[in-house]
């Protein structure tokens, strides 16, 4: 079922992180002085670490090494354009089928292969100031991995192009439509008159007088008749299929074109061409996320942080932090209407006579949200004594769990409320006479509420989660400013998400299209802008701001400016995919809302 693949893959997101949560959060409080200040704040040769030891005999990193600096700066760069810029295009266009696919994904690769070429070159002229890290490790994984997305995009061109240039046999219902459209036009020949009254005893426009009633006109027909000559297997494609190969212009009658056109459709047929395919749509999803985990282990790396047993507590804090972010990114995209199809844009869910079987089972994206909420207290509660397995319980330690079980109850509410059978049993509680009579009328109807999901308990439970961790108690006062910061957005994100129910419960959605409530900018930026600054609030990172003389008001300024580019970027690119689909179906994307105008992301 469709609707548990998406339940695997948040179970897979969270059970990443579970085993190192309890790890992390268990022991964060470290001894204060008087003035609320850590000890090793003020960045001098006496400060310590919060560990107790001396910040001058923590192990250098690359972020205070000098030599070759330009190098790192530069790989930077060419990583964060390549990655952040020129990817996120990229695969806008690839979903999109667009002939500028290639281009781009060249592109990437080309900056991609800079930075790489650039990192090798620094690794080598310095000290490994970070041994055995994952960085290294990652980078070249992701990167042999986008390699081999570009090249699988290289074989569905070609094969794609291949089979339509292959003329296949045409059905009989294609020849009989034919005909009829000929004889058509000859009666029209012989007669001046193309009025609808006609004479002929079928009316042009009739559905009587072609097999499908879609067909209003004789263009339609002649256009139907040409697609299904070049491809009779047109109508039966999968939406990942590619385009005619007619349009994509990237090495056009060049000698490598002329060799991948005669070598490629050979290679890749059958099994192999669908394994391809399968793949590419794999990668094409999850690459972005790859791209997020090689600079988050480049950033820890860069910092000299992680290192021995505070690997568990960056670990927590940037896959809980990260799901925050991307959690945000999904609010942005919901509100620019991605998702519309499934009824996840604020929109009327689609039946699946519109949108198909397959996307008409997916749950609602309050269910989804629902159940990652529980699935995170289920598991959790029993990780919150790992830390100290078979010694004493500290209030701490009862602290996450009773988290943990608000977690849990808190998404099995928010689940049940999204439950339709549930929901109609709840209804049972009006007695009736058996006149069934009495059932008609406009107040038996659903309410109109009922077209759109107005489940709180999501936004309740993270509510409460940026209340409690707010006041959480920390090892500094920088510690608990940092914490303070993102649990106040946390709680803007519930408002933002109250207000959004407000204006739905009063004026519910009529249409499929999406209908963006303002008040869902603000919970994608409060819920983007949480979650880094949930990942800088862990342990070592706060540790290094204070030993540099930083506030917590740099880490908040900071992160609210590269909040707000990031959010523009993202609705520029989504803006992009757009462009990219009507430049190749201008007709078609005018017309037809439920496969482009809303649509899903992939």
């Amino acid at each position: 079922m469709p609707g548990r693949r998406v339940l695997r893959l948040a179970t897979a997101a969270l059970l990443l992180g579970a085993s190192s949560l309890a790890i992390a959060h268990g022991h964060d409080d470290q001894h204060m002085d008087m003035g609320g200040e850590m000890h090793g704040g003020n960045g001098s040769s006496s400060a310590l670490w919060y560990d107790g030891t001396p910040i001058t005999d923590r192990p250098r990193s690359y972020f205070s090494l000098s030599e070759h600096a330009g190098l790192m700066y530069l790989h930077i760069l060419f990583m964060v354009v390549g990655w952040v810029v020129v990817l996120p295009v990229g695969l806008m266009f690839s979903i999109a089928r667009s002939r500028y696919t290639l281009p781009a994904q060249a592109l990437f690769l080309a900056l991609n292969g800079l930075g790489l070429l650039l990192g090798v070159i620094y690794d080598r002229s310095t000290p490994d100031l970070y041994e055995n890290n994952t960085h290294g490790k990652i980078g070249w994984a992701i990167t042999w991995i986008a390699s081999a997305w570009v090249l699988m995009g290289v074989v569905n061109l070609y094969t794609s192009r291949a089979k339509a240039q292959v003329p296949g046999k045409l059905s009989a219902a294609v020849m009989a439509q034919y005909h009829r459209l000929q004889q058509i036009q000859a009666e029209n020949a012989n007669s001046s008159r193309w009025s609808n009254d006609s004479g002929h005893g079928t009316e042009r426009n009739t559905a009587s007088l072609y097999d499908s009633s879609r067909s209003p006109s004789l263009g339609s027909e002649d256009h139907q008749f040409s697609e299904a000559q070049q491809s009779p297997d047109h109508a039966d494609d999968d939406e990942d299929e590619e385009v005619d190969g007619e349009k994509q212009g990237f090495l056009r009658n060049t000698k490598v074109d002329r060799f991948l056109s005669r070598n490629l459709p050979k290679l890749a047929s059958g099994p192999t061409l669908a394994t391809v395919r399968f793949f590419y749509v794999a990668i094409e999803r999850t690459i972005i996320l790859l791209g997020f985990a090689g600079i988050a282990t480049g950033a820890v790396v860069y910092g000299g942080i992680a290192r021995g047993n505070a690997v568990f507590n960056i670990l927590a804090h940037f896959v809980k932090g990260g799901i925050f972010f991307w959690y945000g990114l999904l609010t942005l995209g919901r509100w620019m209407g991605c998702f519309a199809d499934l009824g996840w844009a604020w929109n009327i869910k689609p039946a699946k006579e519109i949108v198909g079987r397959r996307k008409a089972a997916i749950p609602s994206a309050e269910f989804t949200e629902s159940f990652v909420i529980w699935l995170y207290g289920a598991s959790n509660v029993f990780l919150e004594h790992l830390a100290s397995w078979g010694g004493k319980w500290t209030p701490q330690d009862l602290e996450h769990v009773s988290i943990s079980i608000m977690f849990f109850g808190g998404g099995a509410l928010g689940m049940l409320i999204e439950s339709r059978k549930i929901r109609d049993l709840l209804n049972t509680t009006i007695s009736t006479s058996d006149n069934d009579t009495a059932h008609d009328g406009e107040a038996w109807q659903p309410p109109k509420t009922y077209r759109v999901p107005l489940n709180p308990m999501p936004g309740l439970i993270i509510l409460l989660l940026g209340i409690m961790m707010g006041s959480h108690h920390q090892a500094s006062m920088l510690s608990t400013m940092i914490h303070k910061q993102w649990g106040t957005l946390f709680v803007g994100f519930s408002m933002a998400r109250a207000l959004t129910y407000i204006l739905l419960y009063l004026s519910p959605p009529t249409s499929y299209l999406p209908a963006r409530p303002p008040t869902e900018l603000i919970t994608s930026f409060c819920l983007i802008a949480g979650g880094l600054i949930f990942i800088e609030s862990n342990k070592d990172t706060v540790a290094l701001l204070g030993s540099y003389n930083l506030d917590a008001m740099f880490t908040f300024t900071v992160t609210m400016g590269f909040t707000a580019l990031l959010m523009a970027w993202t609705t520029f690119v989504l803006a992009i995919k757009g462009w990219a689909v009507r430049r190749e179906s201008p007709i078609s994307t005018m017309s037809s809302f439920p496969q482009h105008s809303a649509g899903t992301l992939a």
